[in-house]
């Protein structure tokens, strides 16, 4: 009995906290609403860019396109780092997502870090920082993880033009990584993330990072494709 006290008051602050972030997110429209606003002030109440819901039939397509469109000042081929580990079902979207991206571009002209076979977990971040700088300097870093999330918001994808934060959704403070994240929602945020990621869905997790990969590689693919045509041009 005194258990299920405990947990029903940890249920009770989780939702105040939830609706006190929501009052703030609310309260910053509002702002915006009222004395105007750019969108660098909309960027700062949805973290997030672009997002496509799992069960989307273009959302590989639109995956794709969201790249194009965040990199679009950045021609060179992107660098994948995909987050994670195996032991845990949540937590293997970015090794699951870097497999398939190996297998899809197997022979090609580039680099994909954080596979099942070798992943690549958050503590291990803070050492790919500093290598992928000085061995990838001028390609664009997509970092690929999984997330915690609203209730609702579980089997999205988003993408957005900045950095991720490895570990955050299981408490950790570690250092930001890549200038494009591509998050997918696995879990519902809680004081007990780490168990939670532990009862995800291996079926979410898959179609998740199927779907991600094949807007990676398409867009990675088309990126080649382009280069390639470019130096024709130049030898003709």
């Amino acid at each position: 009995m005194r258990l299920y006290g405990i947990f029903a008051l940890f249920k009770y602050v989780e939702m105040w906290i939830k609706i006190k972030i929501l009052s703030a997110q609310a309260e910053k429209i509002m702002r915006i609403i009222i004395y105007g606003g750019s969108v660098n002030n909309f960027s700062e109440v949805f973290i997030m860019d672009f997002s496509f819901n799992l069960y989307n039939a273009m959302a590989g397509g639109g995956v794709c396109l969201s790249l194009q469109k965040i990199l679009a000042e950045n021609t060179a081929v992107p660098v994948v780092l995909c987050i994670g580990s195996d032991l845990s079902v949540g937590d293997s979207l970015g090794p699951v997502t870097g497999t398939k991206l190996k297998e899809r571009l197997a022979g090609l002209n580039c680099y994909i870090y954080g596979t099942l076979a070798k992943p690549i977990t958050a503590h291990e971040v803070k050492y790919m920082n500093e290598f992928l700088r000085s061995t990838h300097p001028e390609a664009p870093i997509i970092a690929i993880d999984a997330a915690v999330g609203l209730a609702g918001d579980i089997g999205l994808i988003k993408l957005a033009k900045r950095g991720i934060k490895p570990g955050s959704g299981a408490n950790k403070k570690l250092s930001k990584v890549g200038d494009v994240s591509i998050m997918g929602i696995v879990a519902e945020r809680s004081m007990f993330n780490y168990s939670l990621f532990s009862a995800t869905r291996l079926n979410l997790v898959y179609k998740m990072a199927d779907i991600i990969a094949e807007g990676v590689s398409s867009y990675i693919l088309s990126n080649l494709q382009n280069k390639n045509a470019e130096r024709k041009k130049f030898c003709i």
